[in-house]
């Protein structure tokens, strides 16, 4: 009887203990994954100001005393028409967002030409 009782004990132990370790290796593998992934910006770093100057061959414009590359993936508006590189002249105000890549480098994801907050015709 003793043995049947001992035996009795060792299960339930066993029974109580492996939900709890199952748990924690849950929450440590939930923890390593909520680690491993960077919480990415929506859109970016936003910028606003008047064109210094436009470089079509380095494909860059710079505002100010940043300098912002314009990638493939870049989107310029000009009147909430599509423009390109070449719409943007020395002196227009523009807006828009920037990412940092990995070299540290201001990456364009939109372009704006045009004062902030224009009106739409």
């Amino acid at each position: 009887m003793k043995k049947n009782l001992a035996l009795y004990a060792l299960v339930a132990a066993a029974l109580i203990a492996a939900p709890l370790s199952l748990r924690a290796q849950n929450a440590a593998s939930t923890n390593a994954a909520a680690a491993a992934a960077p919480v990415a910006k929506k859109h970016g770093l936003p910028f606003h100001g008047k064109v210094a100057a436009v470089d079509a061959t380095a494909m860059t414009v710079t505002v100010g005393t940043k300098t912002y590359n314009v990638t493939s993936s870049t989107v310029i508006t000009k009147d909430a028409k599509p423009a390109t590189l070449a719409d943007i002249t020395v002196g227009e105000t523009i807006s828009g967002y920037a990412k940092k890549d990995a070299a540290g480098k201001l990456n364009a994801t939109t372009i704006n030409v045009g004062k902030k907050g224009k009106q739409k015709e």
